[in-house]
């Protein structure tokens, strides 16, 4: 079954959600998710281009990007491994964030003092202990953001989050490039080293979160570890088969377990949600560039422009998710996204027209915000507390993969098609997200109905 609807109330209760004091909070936590990103891809890039390095060379430091992908291989040490001294000090969430985020500070801060002229394996170096503290952050935050607040405030939650990460895109990118053009790269990386500050001061300042679902974890991992105690295994090696059930199997078992066969659906449906956003993504900026766009209008009306109108679609999005339940705000975002790429195929048509574009950019940005809002509090209701960064991790990971491999082969698409033809069929990627979220839909409204059936024959 599909995470439960939650809804109700007015619209000025769900305004009023956004002044909870955690999500608050999370801008200042989405910030420093945000922020080491570009660092280590296209701002190191201009880095890197300025200090005379080949672009084959540039090239490869794009598989630092892997880290992200593969955050799930770690998830479980994060979710189970306490860390000594600050786990006792801390909790276990809050620990793994003060360390992955003074990781990145200390490793922004060695960039700094390191020329890539004359040491670029050791700026590839720190560029992955960055990636790899950064993705261990992000599965730390995706946990922390799940246990601190109710089901009801997880639209909001990620909301906010989404906005507090593109603010740190902003900083890292723009920002990096404006500081090391009136000073040097050496003082950019030292400015956003700083600013890792506010995600420290932030998770000091906040309480660790209070996870349930201990009891169900131990139940399940006594029965799936049941057959350990019957081995002639050394116990030493009887406890680490134990702790790797716990750790890495349980959290899929217990997926499964909760959704039956509806699990594959769910799994389908997150691969494939992201799909038609992503493709087109990737030949966006060729687009505009082609049809004869200046740079100055690019970065006027897609940078610019379009930061504002994602950040106000992610708000309306967690706005919709308190007022609705996440599955209307889910659909809405499918068919949004996929018929804003219509739209694309109707600029592509035309001649350079900015006012058109301006149009264009506020419908795609403002239904990739409130979709993306709307995925991330799905994705949220569906992780058990117990397994939260374990199960989570290999939620995230699941829903950009399909949609990156795909979108490698968009140039060869524009190239033997043309750009209006790419994107009628970046649209047409949207309807089996559409599809497959009217079935959950109906499968949630079938399951609470099953429930309340239920409660009136028991209304004790």
């Amino acid at each position: 079954m599909s995470p439960p609807l939650t809804r109700g109330g007015t619209w000025r209760d769900a305004l009023a959600s956004y002044t909870h004091p955690r999500v608050l909070g999370m801008l200042c936590l989405g910030f420093a998710a945000g922020l080491p990103f570009l660092l280590v891809f296209s701002t190191l890039s201009a880095w890197l281009t300025e200090s005379g390095v080949s672009r084959a060379t540039i090239g490869f430091f794009s598989w630092v990007g892997i880290t992200y992908s593969i955050k799930v291989l770690w998830a479980p040490v994060v979710d189970r491994v306490p860390l000594p001294w600050l786990t006792r000090r801390f909790g276990r969430r809050r620990s793994w964030l003060l360390l992955a985020q003074a990781s990145i500070a200390l490793a922004l801060v060695a960039m700094a003092f390191t020329d890539p002229a004359e040491a670029l394996a050791q700026v590839a170096v720190l560029a992955v202990i960055v990636a790899f503290a950064s993705a261990t952050q992000d599965v730390s935050l995706d946990a922390y953001r799940i246990e601190a607040v109710e089901p009801a405030l997880q639209g909001v939650m990620a909301s906010t989050y989404i906005t507090g990460y593109r603010v740190g895109l902003l900083a890292a990118g723009a920002g990096a490039f404006y500081i090391a053009e009136f000073w040097s790269w050496s003082h950019a990386y030292l400015a956003m080293a700083g600013l890792m500050s506010v995600g420290l001061v932030t998770v000091l300042a906040s309480a660790e979160p209070q996870p349930g679902g201990a009891g169900e974890s131990r139940q399940l991992e006594a029965r799936v570890a049941g057959f350990l105690e019957r081995s002639t295994a050394p116990p030493r090696l009887r406890r680490l088969g134990a702790w790797f059930i716990g750790a890495v199997i349980c959290p899929f078992v217990d997926f499964f377990e909760r959704h039956g066969r509806t699990a594959l659906v769910i799994l389908a449906f997150i691969a494939v949600y992201r799909i038609s956003d992503i493709t087109m993504g990737i030949m966006a900026n060729p687009f505009y560039l082609d049809l004869g766009f200046s740079k100055t209008d690019i970065a006027n009306v897609t940078k610019v422009f379009g930061f504002f109108m994602s950040i106000a679609g992610a708000a309306l999005g967690g706005l919709l998710v308190v007022r609705f339940g996440v599955m209307r705000p889910l659909l809405a975002g499918a068919v949004l996204v996929a018929a804003t790429n219509l739209l694309f195929a109707l600029l592509a048509s035309r001649s350079p027209d900015l006012t058109l574009l301006a149009l264009v950019i506020s419908a795609d940005n403002l239904s990739g915000g409130l979709a993306g809002a709307a995925f991330i509090a799905y994705l949220s209701g569906l992780t058990n507390t117990a397994y939260t960064a374990t199960q989570y991790a290999l939620f995230s990971s699941l829903m950009t993969l399909p949609a990156k491999f795909l979108g490698g082969f968009s140039g060869l698409v524009v190239e033997s098609a043309g750009y209006e033809t790419f994107f009628v069929l970046a649209s047409a990627l949207g309807l089996p997200a559409i599809a497959l979220v009217l079935y959950l839909g109906r499968a949630t409204r079938r399951g609470e109905a099953v429930l309340a059936r239920g409660e009136e024959r028991n209304p004790g």
